[in-house]
């Protein structure tokens, strides 16, 4: 059987993105394919022009969406979308909006250097060390610290993400999501099929079910 390949568009500070992270995990363990999928993480960065210290979270979603009574209101509907996908998030806990860019380099080094089940691991990590605990994902030392916690040597971390590497990558990603039309995170292409949202895990069951009867033909 070939290997069954998913693209996952994805950005960090996008709730969504780790309740469908949540959600496509449970989809791989239902459906049994696991071992014969091959999961790419393509970075999608939702603010590109934020500072790169990030902002202050309530002044931030207050300018975005007019208040920050408003902000707090999908705050709640989307902790309890998470308590369902098995993702806590502690909105009190977070206090700044990140500039992701360097996150994302992370997981660019870590999908070219590391096994597949340690990138995932990171990957859930940071949304977590993020959502629920607050911690500043923008900054290099606490990117250092999540890496280390999921098996990364730090120094080579450290390294990589204060030289330029994975720069060209991350642009050369969303040209591509340009020119495939994604408009929107999360959206996760399994064998050429678009899903585009925080699908319950059903619909990623169905689609990988699908892409192995493809690939086995």
């Amino acid at each position: 059987m070939q290997k069954i390949h998913v693209e996952v568009n994805y950005d960090f500070i996008c709730p969504w993105c780790w309740i469908g992270q949540r959600n496509f995990a449970a989809a791989l363990a239902e459906s049994g394919a696991s071992g014969e999928v091959a999961v790419r993480y393509v970075p999608f960065e939702l603010n590109p022009s934020m500072p790169v210290d990030g902002m202050d979270r309530r002044t931030y979603r207050t300018q975005k969406f007019g208040s920050w009574a408003r902000s707090q209101a999908m705050d709640a509907q989307v902790a309890a979308a998470g308590l369902t996908a098995g993702a806590r998030f502690n909105y009190g806990l977070v206090v700044r909006t990140p500039n992701t860019r360097l996150a994302h380099r992370l997981m660019q080094f870590a999908q070219e250097r590391h096994e597949a089940h340690q990138t995932a691991a990171l990957y859930q990590a940071i949304y977590a060390a993020y959502f629920s605990e607050g911690r500043d994902i923008g900054a290099l030392d606490t990117l250092v610290a999540i890496a280390l916690a999921q098996g990364f040597d730090a120094d080579a971390v450290r390294a990589y993400l204060l030289s330029n590497a994975g720069e060209d990558q991350l642009d050369v990603a969303r040209r591509r999501a340009d020119k495939l039309g994604v408009q929107a995170v999360p959206t996760t292409v399994i064998d050429g099929e678009i899903i585009s949202g925080a699908q319950p895990p059903v619909v990623f069951t169905q689609a990988l079910r699908s892409a192995a009867l493809r690939s086995a033909a």
